[in-house]
C-alpha cells in the first residue's frame, strides 16, 4: 500500500465521520439520555459485541468506570463489558452454545432500569441480538451501534446509532468516536463542570 492509497483510505474514514456528525448526533443525544436515566435510577450500563466490537465494549466500560480525561475527576459510572470474563464466556459457550454468551449474562446481572449497549457492525450478530432480546424482556433500555444497514438490531432497540457506511473498518472507526461522544455526554449530564 503506497502513501496515496493510505491517504485515500484515511480520507474515506474522515468522510464517514463527517456523515456521522451530520446524521447521528441527535440519536447519540437520545442514547446518552437513556444511559443517564438508567444511572440516575440506580442502574448500570451493560455492553457487548464481538471481535473489534468486544474491544470497544471493554474500552467504553473503562471510560465510564474510570474517566475519559484525567483532568476531570468525577465518581465512577457503573458499567460492565460482557466480553471480558473468559471463564464465563467459555462455560456458557460450552454448556449452552456460543449464541447465548451475552444473553445469559444479561439474565444473570441485568435488572429493570439498566441499559444495554449492543455493538455490531452488521447488526446481525446472533449473540448480540439475543442479548438485546433478553434485555428487552427484562425491562432494560437498549441501544445499538451498527453500520448502514442496521441489521436485525435496528428493529429491536430503543435507539440505533447507525454509521452510514458498509465498510467494516470505517464503521468500527466511527463507532469509537460515537462511543467517546456518548461517554462525554453521559459524564457531562451526570457530573457537570462547575
Amino acid at each position: 500500500m503506497n502513501a496515496d492509497t493510505i491517504a485515500a483510505y484515511l480520507a474515506d474514514g474522515a468522510a464517514v465521520l463527517d456523515a456521522v456528525a451530520d446524521g447521528c448526533a441527535e440519536n447519540v443525544a437520545k442514547a446518552a439520555s437513556l444511559l443517564v436515566d438508567a444511572v440516575r435510577a440506580g442502574g448500570k450500563i451493560l455492553i457487548c459485541g464481538n471481535g473489534g466490537s468486544a474491544a470497544d465494549a471493554q474500552g467504553l466500560a473503562t471510560e465510564f468506570v474510570s474517566t475519559l480525561t484525567t483532568d476531570r475527576r468525577r465518581p465512577a459510572i457503573p458499567a460492565v463489558a460482557l466480553t471480558t470474563d473468559t471463564s464465563i464466556l467459555t462455560a456458557i459457550a460450552n454448556d449452552f452454545g456460543f449464541d447465548g454468551v451475552f444473553a445469559r449474562q444479561v439474565e444473570a446481572i441485568g435488572r429493570r432500569g439498566d441499559a444495554l449497549i449492543a455493538i455490531s457492525t452488521s447488526g446481525n450478530s446472533r449473540d448480540v441480538v439475543l442479548a438485546v432480546e433478553e434485555a428487552r424482556a427484562r425491562g432494560l433500555s437498549t441501544i445499538a451501534l451498527t453500520g448502514r444497514a442496521g441489521g436485525a438490531l435496528a428493529g429491536l432497540v430503543d435507539v440505533t446509532l447507525r454509521v452510514p457506511s458498509g465498510a467494516t473498518s470505517h464503521v468500527q472507526e466511527a463507532h469509537l468516536a460515537v462511543e467517546h461522544a456518548l461517554a462525554f455526554a453521559v459524564e457531562d449530564a451526570l457530573y457537570p463542570l462547575d
